[in-house]
């Protein structure tokens, strides 16, 4: 008699289905930022992502400090370059309170000192000015990711320790398809959005780019698909047509 031995499901995954089943948990989000204009896109790709909702906006850290005494937030989107009190010095402040919201940081510092500082601090994620939609919901994703699985588990051994990790890295890769990668993506769409309104050929974009025209094709294609960027053919080079680029606006 043939025996088959029933293959047992990791406990982990196993809590995440049976989380799925439930009720999505609402996530509460503070954001910290001087800069009206970031301030609002800020709010905006929050809303994006039916997981979140904004519970408050602050103009700088010291009044961010304020609002955490007094209210419950789950995740602070945080600028580094504020006044008052920076990003870091706030950062640092919330962790000696020991209030529990974990934090993404926004910044136009690029340098490594300061990408050190705030991963020593134990951020999420740490954007660079100017990201991207998709750049940004990859950062509320790893979020999403960690916490489902650290709600469900009360001890962790090495085993399910890597298995959020991983899930977390898988869970910024699935938002792309197969091929497209954000490295890539973020860096045409960057040059798309330095040139707003104009239109560009792919050898211009792949030129300017560094990326090979066969690349540059493959991107801008997903990107008009996903309605990120427009693509029109132009018929009036004298010899054969090719396609126009820009981004959507």
């Amino acid at each position: 008699m043939l025996n088959l031995r029933r293959v047992s499901e990791h406990p982990l995954l196993s809590a995440l289905k049976n989380k799925m089943k439930g009720t999505e948990k609402m996530y509460k989000v503070l954001i910290v930022e001087d800069d009206p204009m970031v301030a609002m896109i800020n709010e905006q790709y929050i809303l994006k992502n039916k997981s979140f909702s904004v519970c408050g906006k602050c103009k700088d850290g010291l009044s961010a400090l304020e609002f955490l005494e007094s209210n419950i937030v789950d995740l602070i989107i945080m600028d580094v370059y504020m006044p008052k009190l920076d990003g870091f010095e706030t950062l640092r402040q919330i962790r000696k309170k020991q209030i529990s919201a974990d934090v993404i940081m926004v910044t136009a510092a690029n340098d490594r000192e300061s990408l050190e500082e705030a991963l020593h601090l134990g951020i999420v994620d740490y954007l660079v000015k100017p990201f991207t939609f998709e750049r940004f919901q990859i950062a509320l994703q790893k979020y999403i990711a960690q916490h489902k699985a650290l709600d469900e588990l009360d001890i962790l051994n090495q085993k399910s320790i890597d298995f959020i990790m991983d899930s977390s890295r898988k869970k910024s890769e699935d938002l792309h398809p197969k091929g497209i990668q954000e490295k890539t993506l973020s860096v045409i769409l960057e040059h798309l959005k330095s040139n707003t309104g104009k239109w560009l050929t792919g050898d211009e974009i792949a030129e300017k780019t560094g990326l090979t025209a066969v690349t540059v094709r493959r991107y801008m294609n997903y990107l008009v698909e996903s309605g990120k960027a427009q693509g029109e053919i132009n018929y009036e080079t004298g010899g054969r047509p090719c396609m126009l680029y820009k981004i959507t606006e």
